[in-house]
């Protein structure tokens, strides 16, 4: 790899993982329209970790509240004296909520992408379906975006269904935070809930992809030097951390 190839899938990949539109997709694209060789996976695991970082520091907030209130959660239970998912009280703490909501949102990606990981990498990794999947769900999130609601909270169904809907995005071409956005707002949220549940959603769907990749990492015989690694990490950090804001803030300023 050359530096310029560096950071422009740096780029790519902080961007992209973020916007609506696919971050596997555009890594693919580059190699297969120009002469640039495979970045291999040393590169895709270092950006990939710069996305998860990004979005960690992002929401340190959330995520600290969400993490003292699953320490809490023993106690609550026993006070309260049912589990949390028939909880219903006003005691009912809304960050434990979220969390609880997002872990059920990830499991169906976690069943699908264990059992379809090698058909989508041999069968769907192809120009003509990142080109369907890309056109498709881009008109789906247009028409979502102008039927969208303006509801704030969301419920235990629509975490099943934006967790069921973030399966698409095993397929190349359909962004994650695309096909999750589209379906919060065409079951009701308003923009700001909708990007938030999909932003804290990438980060174990981000976990659980750097786990894939680094065990295939430790199978591949290829070395890489330091430097790029190093230097796409933090770039894809920098992009994705601006990404991020770029997309809170136009949903903010839209509600």
């Amino acid at each position: 790899m050359d530096w310029i190839q560096v950071v422009v899938l740096s780029l790519i990949q902080g961007l992209t993982e973020f916007l609506p539109i696919s971050s596997s997709a555009h890594l693919v694209l580059p190699a297969q329209l120009s002469s640039w060789p495979d970045q291999g996976l040393a590169f895709d695991v270092a950006v990939h970790f710069g996305t998860l970082l990004a979005v960690l520091v992002y929401f340190r907030r959330d995520l600290q509240l969400m993490l003292t209130a699953l320490t809490h959660a023993p106690g609550l239970i026993r006070a309260v004296g049912m589990s949390p998912l028939m909880q219903r009280t006003a005691d009912y703490d809304e960050h434990l909520d979220l969390l609880l909501k997002l872990a059920a949102a990830t499991l169906p990606v976690i069943v699908v992408g264990f059992t379809t990981k090698d058909f989508v990498e041999a069968q769907l990794r192809t120009l003509p379906v990142i080109a369907t999947t890309t056109m498709l769900f881009a008109a789906a999130l247009w028409v979502a975006d102008r039927q969208r609601g303006s509801r704030n909270t969301v419920l235990w169904a629509d975490a099943v269904w934006i967790g069921l809907a973030q399966t698409l995005a095993l397929i190349p071409g359909t962004s994650r935070s695309g096909i999750t956005i589209t379906v919060a707002l065409f079951i009701g949220l308003s923009r700001v809930s909708a990007a938030r549940f999909s932003f804290l959603l990438s980060i174990p769907a981000i976990a659980g992809a750097q786990l894939l990749l680094t065990m295939d990492l430790l199978q591949d015989d290829r070395s890489m030097a330091v430097a790029p690694i190093c230097v796409g990490a933090l770039l894809a950090f920098v992009s994705a951390y601006v990404s991020i804001h770029f997309l809170s803030a136009c949903s903010i300023a839209s509600a």
